[in-house]
């Protein structure tokens, strides 16, 4: 990925770290989700012995030929569409010369001069502002084996199991400000990959390996020298990683040194990054076309067939939630972070009829159990998407306040619904034995604020005399009067009217 990309966003809101601007570009390998490998029919399955899976053809043996495995090109033109890019009808492949103990035939098969997909957006939300990254391809190619350092003293070991795994590497422009918009983006990127099925996304058995190419400069300055950050497979250690980068970039340009383009690793032990080897360029990996493959040529109705066949992307569902359910952009998004949040708050709002009020239960209440539990949203601990529908139908229909809804949804969040016939039921019978239920009353509710008033004369007098946050005090001490149960809505309501200016 070249530095000098013509087509540099101009970003004067870009946040500056020391009085310099960061410079992040991505490079993104996502191992497809074919059975084999890309060009040959050895399995592509995790956790298998060493060197079991990795067949003469992976490794160029002698009177071998690569045949290309059309599952891996449907999985780059499904991605191509997700993204709104450009899917080259004809795209051809390239050995990429390099020496690598792990790569024993001296060349990987990839794509140069012509990717199978071309240009692309990505955007995400970033605190709620919408952001931007732009594409430049998306081209296909084979991994390489791995070494192994851990289990040998003073030697390495050679894995070649992964040796031919379909890999769809993807390019950014340099369009990344800060390591928070790098991890934004590499999580947006997950995300679609996973949706439409293409990449498990486990970052953990390298299915989803990011590199950071990461440069600083002053405002306005010419682009910096990049050192690139290999194979992050988390994104904690992203963030960490980019920001230790940029920290120690900064340094070396104020003590009088020059940055020297470089491949560097992180340490998540020590935190720092430390240079691996002399960064190459592309005329150090000599690329010619690969004379044992044919052009890939993708046919108009191969690229239809395949639309056809692909889900509701994140984009197309969260417009549906803002028209269908009058959702803001930010919440449909958040919605759509997984299809298992989707359907979630789907059900949430079929249920209780309260569309918005589900979205804020769904990203409030329920979203912070997950979080503080370390559960998926689908996990079996987490109360049901009927069963939260149902707390919030009857806060919609006033039978509980907030509060009690929150104390329901506490107590779902310690029993599994599973063997509940009647959830609605089940619901009630809580809100009753919790003694939840919400006062209605206007004569018992008027009662209980006539008390408050009566026994908190400093607060009715600043209320009166013009300062609004004294309602609050009032308020809280007449839901506390009435054990939480009353109408926070009525009480204000009730207040206000007693105590008109």
């Amino acid at each position: 990925m070249a530095d000098t990309t013509p087509s540099l966003l101009d970003r004067p809101d870009a946040p500056l770290v020391g009085g310099y601007e960061v410079i992040i570009g991505f490079e993104t390998h996502a191992q497809l989700s074919t059975a084999s490998k890309i060009f040959s029919r050895a399995s592509t399955a995790f956790g298998a012995e060493p060197n079991t899976q990795a067949c003469a053809v992976d490794l160029a043996l002698p009177g071998t030929l690569p045949v290309m495995n059309k599952g891996a090109v449907e999985r780059a033109i499904a991605f191509g569409l997700a993204i709104g890019a450009h899917i080259a009808p004809k795209s051809i492949f390239a050995r990429k010369n390099y020496f690598y103990p792990d790569l024993p035939k001296g060349y990987q098969i990839s794509q140069f001069e012509i990717p199978v997909v071309q240009g692309g957006v990505i955007e995400f939300f970033l605190n709620e502002k919408k952001m931007a990254v732009r594409l430049v391809r998306a081209h296909l190619e084979e991994d390489a084996g791995k070494s192994l350092h851990e289990d040998f003293v003073g030697q390495t070991g050679i894995d070649l199991n992964r040796a031919g795994t379909p890999l769809l590497e993807i390019v950014t422009q340099p369009d990344m400000r800060s390591s928070a918009e790098a991890v934004a983006y590499a999580k947006e990127l997950h995300k679609i990959v996973t949706w439409i099925g293409i990449c498990d996304g486990n970052m953990q058995e390298g299915s989803f390996r990011c590199d950071a190419n990461v440069s600083v400069r002053k405002p306005g300055g010419a682009l910096g020298t990049r050192r690139e950050i290999k194979n992050l497979n988390s994104f904690k250690f992203m963030q960490q990683a980019i920001d230790y980068e940029v920290r120690w970039q900064i340094e070396q340009i104020e003590d009088g040194h020059k940055i020297q383009q470089a491949t560097v690793l992180f340490n998540p032990d020590t935190g720092e990054t430390r240079a691996m080897r002399t960064k190459e360029d592309a005329a150090d990996y000599r690329y010619f076309p690969d004379p044992d493959l044919p052009p890939l040529c993708i046919a108009p109705e191969w690229v239809e067939r395949i639309k056809g066949e692909m889900p509701e992307l994140p984009r197309e569902l969260a417009q549906r939630f803002r028209s269908a359910y009058g959702l803001s952009e930010y919440d449909a998004t958040l919605l759509t972070q997984s299809q298992a949040t989707a359907t979630y708050f789907q059900s949430a709002a079929q249920v209780s009829g309260q569309p918005k009020l589900a979205a804020n239960w769904v990203l409030g209440e329920v979203s912070a159990f997950i979080n503080k539990q370390g559960l998926a949203i689908d996990d079996v601990l987490v109360p049901t998407a009927v069963a939260v529908g149902h707390v919030i139908k009857r806060i919609a229909a006033g039978d509980i306040n907030g509060g009690g809804a929150k104390t329901v949804f506490q107590q779902l969040c310690t029993q599994q619904q599973t063997g509940i016939e009647d959830l609605a039921a089940y619901i009630d019978q809580l809100i009753d034995t919790l003694d939840l239920r919400q006062v209605n009353d206007s004569s018992a509710l008027e009662a209980i604020v006539d008390t408050v008033i009566a026994a908190n004369a400093k607060n009715v007098a600043e209320f009166q005399a013009g300062n609004d946050k004294a309602l609050n005090a009032l308020v809280g001490q007449a839901m506390k009067a009435s054990k939480g149960k009353a109408n926070p809505q009525q009480i204000n309501d009730l207040l206000r009217s007693k105590l008109a200016r």
